[in-house]
This record gives structure tokens, sequence and C-alpha cells, in this order.
């Protein structure tokens, strides 16, 4: 910063120049702006507010369903039940099986008040389960292929899990 000497009424002025202060500004905000970070969504929840409605509150609410995944020491699937209804066979024959008993409790209706809006499920997995067959069940409860049209076909998305039992 250079300072001009010059004389006001016998004493020295001092000038201060604009453009060293102007280019630290712009320094800091320069800085600002490349630090800023952005913090991404994290995921798309499909959270619908409830609209106010007239009236009294319904009493068609549906009990929360129960789905148990036992599973062995090792970690592989054991036991599939749907409240105290136990599916048999393989592992994707017993998801297959649960997938068409919720289709038959459920329905495939989508809408306001239908009980596919109304589902939900809770998973109670075994703590050694491996993870492939929580996603399996998960896969299994939330929806299907229709097998004629190829479309989604869309079961319940209201999933909660338990505390694992076991660990």
């Amino acid at each position: 910063m250079k300072l001009r000497n010059s004389q006001v009424h016998g004493r020295e002025k001092v000038e201060l120049q604009m453009t060293p202060m102007i280019d630290i500004v712009f320094q800091l905000l320069v800085f600002f702006i490349l630090t800023f970070k952005i913090v991404a969504v994290e995921g798309d929840f499909n959270i619908k507010m409830p609209k106010a409605a007239q009236g009294a509150p319904s009493d068609s609410l549906m009990v929360p369903l129960k789905l148990s995944l036992r599973a062995a020491p090792n970690g592989q699937l054991t036991g599939v039940y749907l409240g105290d209804t136990p599916f048999s066979g393989s592992p994707s024959q017993k998801f297959a099986q649960l997938q068409n008993r919720l289709v038959q409790q459920v329905g495939l209706d989508g809408g306001p008040g239908s009980a596919q809006e109304e589902a939900e499920i809770e998973i109670d997995a075994d703590y050694h389960l491996h993870y492939r067959f929580v996603i399996e069940a998960m896969t299994a409860v939330s929806g299907r292929l229709d097998p004629e049209t190829g479309e989604i076909q869309r079961l319940i998305e209201k999933v909660k899990f338990s505390n694992p039992k076991g660990g």
C-alpha cells in the first residue's frame, strides 16, 4: 500500500488505496464459495403428509403384520413366518409363498383408504442372519412384477424392523 505525501493544513494526508482492499474481499468471497459444501439429498423417502379430514377418525387401521426370519448359527435362513404361519421350501420358494400370502391379505388395489395403503409390516430377523435374506424379504413384501404386463405392483410400503435377537 503506497502512501502519498500531501499537505493539508500543515498535516500529512493519508490516502488509502482501495484496490488491495477490494482484492482481499474478492479473495475471501472466492474462498467461502469454494469451501461451501452442499449437502446431497439422502434418498427418496415416499412421505405423504396426511390431509386434514372432517369427522371422526377411522377405525379401519390394520394391525402391523409380523414377519419373522430365523437363522442357523452359520447365517443361513432356516425359517420364514408371517405371524404364526410358516413357509416351506428353499429360501426363494419361501419368499414367493410369503409374497402370494401378502397379495391375498393386502391385495393389489392402491389408493386412499385401501388395505395396501394402511398395511404395515415389522421384520424380526435373527442377529446372525445373512443380510441378503433380509433384502430378499424386503423385496418380497414391498412389491412384485405383474406376470402379464411386467409392471410393478406395490404391496406394503411401511416397513419397520424390530431389534435383532441373539447379538
